[in-house]
């Protein structure tokens, strides 16, 4: 096995938590693939330096806290990335319901105070889209604007 090229991967995982594809795509940069890649891949793995459960918890909370994004935007986000079904839930699994309802909450009312003076229909039609648009479930961000909660 090329060792340098398994340095310079485990380098790359330690800096920040990374996913197979992303480790496969840089490896391709450095010219390397086919079965010496797999068996970087899974000595990365053995050593810890990979694990996508890892990344997908640690990618969900921050999406979540940092940017406030909702689970469909940060679901997308990590299918796009590859990750399992597994690990989807497992990432998802890091939003607590009463902080998602919160964190909603809070930016509906932080978006409200923005908008200029509207009818009350496109009012609540702009905070809804803007809502969905980051990633929230259109019948909770409904649900939250015509306070039924």
């Amino acid at each position: 096995m090329n060792t340098p090229a398994l340095k310079k991967a485990a380098a790359f995982c330690a800096y920040q938590e990374r996913t197979q594809q992303e480790v496969r795509q840089r490896l391709r940069e450095w010219g390397i693939w086919g079965d010496e890649a797999e068996e970087i891949i899974a000595r990365l793995i053995e050593d810890g330096y990979l694990n996508e459960e890892r990344f997908a918890r640690s990618f969900a909370g921050g999406k979540f806290r940092i940017k406030n994004w909702g689970r469909i935007k940060i679901e997308q986000e990590l299918r796009q990335r590859g990750l399992s079904a597994y690990n989807l839930k497992a990432g998802l699994s890091e939003i607590a319901d009463t902080d998602y309802r919160q964190t909603l909450q809070a930016l509906l009312d932080k978006k409200a105070a923005s908008l200029k003076d509207e009818g009350p229909y496109a009012f609540r039609q702009k905070l809804a889209r803007y809502a969905i648009g980051k990633g929230y479930e259109a019948d909770l961000v409904w649900s939250l604007l015509k306070g039924e909660e």
